[in-house]
């Protein structure tokens, strides 16, 4: 006999038994509960953020706003995304809405720095430099937004950035005990948003689990500085 025929009549025989087929049943259900279970959380973690998003106008008045990094280019200028986050939280800083704004973003490399740019930007729209925190440390919106409680010793914030992405923090903000608004950052058409909205469906499931479940430390916490000071004590150039 065919050394084929008889490799395939084997594999035949052993999936008629019982307990191939139990497997074969199980790996099916999985298929299909799987996707249906990373929808139900993406779904949820909308429900629950799509809760705390309010006007600029209407939003309640808070201890700060927080600002969330986003993309700075080589020469320092800011993304139109993150220009359009800066915007909405220097006019929510204007019309009294917080006495202080937290810069939250990437600073992990000499030669990549999203908080000193944000700052820039404010500062040239008069912000003084005393009420603008630089938070260095904000790897990812989890982290951000624990070390907005845990450093800045935050209790009420407004949190601004574009609608996708919010919902997913007022979610972390919420589980992690912060009474959290959103205002969204939408002032006009982004390049890439269905690979925005596409890559935030897992980003809501991981933070999901990471904000309900196992709320693990940030990668870096350190000494305190409460949003209620001097936000140069920030700063790291002169």
């Amino acid at each position: 006999m065919n050394v084929i025929v008889y490799r395939k009549l084997n594999i035949i025989a052993m999936l008629k038994k019982p307990y191939w087929k139990g497997i074969i049943l199980l790996l099916v259900i999985i298929s299909l509960i799987a996707p249906a279970t990373v929808l139900l959380i993406n779904n949820y973690v909308q429900k629950v953020g799509s809760q705390y998003l309010y006007g600029a106008a209407e939003v309640p008045q808070a201890e700060a706003v927080l600002v969330l990094g986003a993309y700075v280019y080589p020469d320092g200028t800011v993304s139109p995304m993150l220009n359009d986050r800066l915007t909405i939280g220097y006019e929510l800083y204007k019309h009294g809405k917080a006495p202080k704004i937290i810069v939250s973003g990437d600073h992990g490399r000499k030669d990549y720095d999203e908080v000193n740019a944000m700052k820039d930007f404010l500062k040239a729209k008069n912000v003084p430099g005393e009420d603008i925190f630089m938070d260095h440390a904000g790897f990812s919106t989890y982290e951000s937004i624990y070390r907005a409680r845990d450093i800045f010793r935050v209790k009420k914030v407004i949190i601004v950035t574009q609608e996708y992405h919010l919902l997913r923090a007022l979610f972390i903000a919420r589980e992690l005990g912060l009474e959290a608004y959103g205002v969204p950052s939408d002032r006009r058409q982004y390049l890439f948003m269905e690979h925005y909205e596409l890559r935030e469906i897992a980003a809501r499931n991981k933070d999901f689990f990471l904000a309900k479940i196992l709320k693990p430390k940030p990668t870096f916490l350190g000494e305190t500085i409460p949003v209620s000071g001097d936000g140069r004590l920030t700063d790291d150039k002169n």
